[in-house]
């Protein structure tokens, strides 16, 4: 009996020795402990999990979405007053002046020479005077609009230098933004389901699930394209409407100080689902933009890039630290280096008795 124990207890330690040899050699290989409630685990899924989400803000009544109101949308970029100014200060006047002149002038004509009040018709074949003044009045009227219209083409399509570059991918039907400069990760947006956008406060047809998230007071420029048939970018508070084209990289900007939420819309008709492709940009401070950032496992520009639980960048056996340089003599970590002799020495000459 004592016999049979003690081979069974041989044949178990046999047994053993090769899965703790297997451990020591590879400890990664070994079995992970589990967590209990005093130690819990440390995954980077968890940790995703356990981080809190990015606050959506909500929209501000009558700013950013269209509202039953006349004229446009209140302007928050610097083109977008520009171009309201263009519009409210010098064309709208012009274009009412134009217009009452030419609607008195009729009626003038009609009462004065209408045929009771005029039987026997002029004659006059032409007037010099006033064909120099219907000449001369129009030209000066397009150089006074010429000017600072020139002066807004030039403004829109001459960006400063950006301080953000994002990709936008129109797509049947719904968008896709790129952030090349924040560890190019990509955000597809779709439109929100009625009961979902009601739930959270936003106008209907209007509100996504992914927003572009900007930063405010910084140049945001963006490269415009398509995957599929043509469709337009646009955000009419920002002044803001660029075409994406299959295999043509548009480019536009804005910049806005104020942060909220702005909607748009798709303005190329590109298919059944056309009205269903709505556009939402949030404008937030700079640092709560880095947060954002971190969210979507993004990096701001200059920053380190956190690094992977399972980069082998640090691992001390697949990169061992180098030896010192110019060290003469080993130590307990690092030993020294083997003696080179030159290829041109010579070898000691010594006596067969010696050699014995």
């Amino acid at each position: 009996m004592k016999s049979l124990l003690k081979i069974l207890v041989v044949a178990a330690a046999l047994g053993l020795a090769p899965t703790a040899a297997l451990a020591q050699a590879n400890p990664a290989a070994a079995p992970a402990p589990v967590a209990t409630a005093s130690a819990p685990a440390s995954t980077p899924a968890a940790a995703v999990a356990a981080a809190p989400a990015f606050p959506r803000a909500a929209p501000t009544p009558g700013i950013g979405y269209p509202t039953k109101h006349w004229g446009f949308q209140p302007q928050f970029g610097e083109i977008g007053q520009q171009a309201l100014w263009f519009h409210n200060i010098l064309l709208m006047p012009i274009i009412t002046f134009i217009s009452l002149f030419v609607l008195a002038l009729l009626l003038w004509v009609i009462v004065r020479y209408r045929r009771a009040a005029n039987p026997v018709p002029s004659r006059t074949s032409h007037n010099t005077l006033i064909e120099i003044v219907w000449t001369v009045v129009p030209v000066l009227i397009l150089v006074a609009i010429a000017i600072p219209s020139i002066d807004l083409l030039q403004a829109q399509y001459s960006p400063p230098k950006a301080d953000l570059t994002i990709k936008v991918i129109g797509n049947q039907w719904f968008w896709s933004y790129q952030y090349p400069d924040n560890g190019d990760f990509e955000l597809v947006s779709n439109m929100l389901p009625d009961e979902e956008a009601k739930k959270r406060g936003e106008p209907r047809l209007m509100a996504v699930d992914e927003r572009m998230v900007v930063p405010a007071g910084k140049v945001v420029k963006l490269i415009v394209t398509s995957n599929d048939v043509v469709h337009s970018w646009g955000i009419p508070a920002f002044w803001v409407k660029m075409d994406a084209v299959p295999g043509r990289l548009n480019e536009t900007w804005f910049k806005v100080d104020r942060p909220g939420v702005y909607y748009g819309e798709c303005y190329e008709l590109c298919g059944a689902r056309h009205g269903f492709m709505p556009i939402t940009v949030e404008v937030v401070p700079p640092a709560q933009f880095a947060a954002w950032v971190a969210t979507k496992g993004g990096s701001m520009p200059g920053a380190a890039k956190p690094a992977s639980p399972d980069a082998t960048a640090n691992s001390p056996i697949l990169n061992p630290p180098a030896p010192t340089t110019g060290a003469t003599e080993g130590t307990a970590s690092t030993p020294a280096p083997p003696k080179v002799v030159p290829a041109t020495a010579k070898p000691t000459a010594t006596s067969q008795a010696e050699a014995q």
